[in-house]
């Protein structure tokens, strides 16, 4: 069973910047995509950004494109592998809780449509 926790969020000013972290491990065959997504209060979560680990494609929506940028690191073992997502430039309308998410595909990234999440870490974006 996949399993993802997430790291690095917090409290920044407008502006600012952030690095987050999801360790994934238990990746299942046939997954190749893992997503970030956020969701504010009162809101539905909505996708930031998918990587395909198939092709290497990385996707962003588009209130993101240019601020945020997707990676990974894979361990030696190719079992486990760590996700970040850097967060520049960072707005008052960013504020939510990130999660991480792992599906076969990115298809569905923006919608938030994916079948495995983590624990999610809270950004706080204000002055």
């Amino acid at each position: 069973q996949v399993q993802l926790v997430e790291s690095g969020g917090g409290l920044v000013q407008p502006g600012g910047s952030l690095r987050l972290s999801c360790a994934v491990s238990g990746f299942p065959s046939g997954y190749y995509a893992i997503g970030w997504f956020r969701q504010a209060p009162g809101t539905e979560r909505e996708g930031v950004s998918c990587l395909s680990r198939s092709d290497g494609s990385t996707y962003y929506r588009n209130s993101v494109k240019g601020r945020f940028t997707t990676s990974i690191s894979i361990a030696r073992d190719n079992a486990k592998f760590t996700v970040y997502l850097q967060m520049n430039s960072l707005k008052p309308e960013d504020t939510g809780v990130y999660y991480c998410g792992a599906d076969p595909g990115c298809s569905g990234y923006l919608m938030g449509d994916f079948g495995s999440w983590g624990q999610g870490t809270q950004v706080t974006v204000s002055s």
